[in-house]
């Protein structure tokens, strides 16, 4: 039966101001005097080597102008909204939007007019700015992430959906808990398989479906995740929207498509209905083109910046053993084709021959072949494989094209031949030098998730997707945790 909702009630609720917790309160805060503090101390610097005149005279008000712009530009792109510090690439994109908005709006100024010299704010004080500001805003984050690790800092969730919804919601938040979300409460339809449930994953559960107004309302969750159930109909979450107005709580629904994201998903409305449309995902194009150029470009300059670490490795390897420096692999790339990936030989000479001797201890999950006391690595290998030296040959397969420096991981032609039919989408692009499987745990991924991983990455590929993954990959290098 449809819950019956008093208008009144609702406007009266919609009045009430939504509280922030102490810690949201105080990270923003701290963002806020980081980020004038910093451009305080920019304008500052550029004024040691321009004084900033406006039409000859007014010392420093180029400086001031360049503030005041900057500053609007900033709160115009929302920079300090609160739900987007700390959390995903969308705080970085607008901080880069509100820096080219200033240069722009500056730069076309001093080119329409000559009432002051603002080319040294343009191509120098403002780059430098934003530099330090997007940099600031990362050691800011790093310290968040830090502490949610420890569980502070986080916004208490309340799921509501079937049973496989909910367990599959609890363990990706779990996975990616510098996000913020912890599931501190269930609601799911009063009987399971087994009988009534009292707990999901660890989490109790607090409610059926229709408890979740008044459980919103009393229990301090900061966000409603309703995830899939037969109970969530159009009309019923239209009504469970209406009774979180004004409530502390965020309501997120988790889409079907839990894959699927960014600039595919289109909102729509058509004919009354609001319909979330998901285009067709293109592997062709100027994006690809210039993904292309800028790979083979990155490739280059890493070959040359590099080259006395290749030459130091490949010393180790010749003196460790005698045999040779490269390994030679056949791998599978875009389309099914084959191509010699290089790496540097990180076992023995016959590692390919006694690989059958080990195959009743094959650690790897699916169809991959790991064991993490493998008795063909070698004592350089062990170490060129725990900081991931052992791939940078594979520069050269980005150079000629076979691969790309961001992407999902080169199978061989024996995985390929078993791979089903999500699986075999992983080859529609060309495989990566590294990837969201690299940043995601490695060797420690099952099958599914590495999967899962690639596939994520081939429907939704970006710029911005890729520059997130290099960083994070250096990262997950230094650490060297799930390679073997």
């Amino acid at each position: 039966m449809a819950v019956q909702v008093d208008p009144n009630a609702r406007i009266e609720r919609r009045r009430r101001s939504v509280p922030v917790s102490r810690w949201e309160a105080g990270y923003l805060r701290a963002v806020l005097f980081a980020d004038l503090v910093i451009i305080a101390v920019a304008l500052r610097v550029g004024l040691l080597f321009t004084d900033g005149r406006l039409l000859g005279q007014l010392p420093g008000a180029v400086a001031g102008i360049t503030g005041v712009v900057l500053l609007a530009s900033m709160a115009t792109c929302r920079v300090w909204e609160q739900r987007i510090l700390g959390q995903g690439v969308e705080e970085f994109r607008r901080l880069a939007n509100a820096v080219l908005a200033t240069v722009f709006l500056l730069g076309l100024t001093a080119l329409a007019t000559d009432i002051g010299n603002f080319r040294p704010w343009v191509f120098g004080v403002l780059p430098a700015t934003g530099l330090c500001l997007v940099t600031s805003r990362y050691a800011m984050r790093r310290v968040l992430h830090a502490r949610r690790r420890q569980g502070r800092c986080m916004y208490p969730v309340l799921v509501a959906g079937d049973l496989d919804g909910v367990a599959d919601f609890i363990d990706r938040t779990r996975k990616e808990s510098h996000n913020g979300w912890l599931v501190a409460g269930v609601c799911i339809p009063g009987e399971t398989n087994d009988g009534p449930a009292h707990e999901v994953r660890g989490v109790p559960v607090v409610g059926g479906l229709s408890d979740v107004p008044a459980l919103v309302r009393d229990g301090g969750y900061g966000v409603v995740a309703v995830a899939p159930a037969a109970h969530w109909t159009r009309q019923r979450l239209r009504e469970l929207a209406w009774e979180l107005e004004g409530s502390p709580a965020e309501l997120v629904v988790a889409p079907t498509l839990m894959e699927v994201t960014g600039p595919r998903l289109h909102i729509t409305p058509v004919y009354g209905l609001t319909l979330l449309r998901v285009s067709q995902p293109t592997f062709t194009g100027i994006r690809w083109i210039l993904k292309s150029v800028v790979d083979r470009a990155a490739a280059l300059l890493g070959l040359l910046v590099i080259a006395p670490v290749l030459f130091a490795v490949a010393v180790a390897i010749k003196l460790n053993d005698g045999g040779p420096v490269l390994f030679r692999q056949q791998r599978i790339g875009k389309g099914g084709r084959a191509f010699p990936m290089l790496k540097f030989r990180s076992m023995v000479v016959d590692a390919e021959r006694r690989r059958v001797e080990l195959d009743h201890v094959n650690e790897g999950a699916g169809l991959l072949f790991k064991v993490r006391t493998d008795p063909r690595v070698t004592r350089i290998g062990s170490v060129l494989r725990r900081y991931s030296l052992d791939e940078l040959p594979q520069l050269v397969n980005v150079l000629t094209g076979d691969m790309s420096m961001v992407g999902p991981r080169p199978p061989l032609p024996s995985e390929a031949e078993r791979y089903g039919y999500d699986a075999r989408r992983r080859l529609l692009v060309k495989p990566g030098l590294t990837g969201l499987w690299q940043v995601s745990g490695r060797s420690d991924l099952s099958w599914e998730e590495t999967v899962s991983l690639d596939l994520r990455y081939v429907e939704n590929w970006s710029f911005a997707m890729d520059a997130v993954i290099l960083w994070k990959t250096l990262g997950a290098v230094l650490r060297g945790r799930g390679a073997y």
